[in-house]
């Protein structure tokens, strides 16, 4: 069981081949493949190598499977006994992609 720790967005993954993840949106086709670089971590089931930051030559390759919206979040501001507050809501954009090779 080989897995893999990456970063993308601003967020680390741990994943193996096969996985399904949401990521912040990334500029690709559907359909199409991206390679992740960043990988912090690589572990083949009997060894594990840790980057320091990244490990060379190592990659994540995915494939995209789609370019979506989330479901509507709230952001709530509130200041006590001042009669404050502020709601505000956004969709984050998001990229359902499923990892398909681990490579380092």
């Amino acid at each position: 069981m080989s897995y893999a720790v990456f970063k993308t967005g601003g967020k680390q993954y741990r994943v193996q081949e096969g996985d399904t993840l949401d990521v912040e949106k990334l500029d690709a086709e559907v359909d199409g493949e991206i390679r992740f670089a960043e990988v912090l971590l690589v572990n083949d089931g009997s060894s594990t190598t840790v980057g320091t930051p990244l490990v060379e030559g190592a990659a994540v390759t995915a494939k995209v499977l789609n370019q979506f919206r989330a479901p509507k979040e709230i952001a709530f501001k509130f200041k006590r006994r001042k009669g404050h507050h502020k709601t505000k809501g956004y969709r984050r954009a998001l990229t359902k992609v499923e990892i398909t090779s681990i490579a380092g």
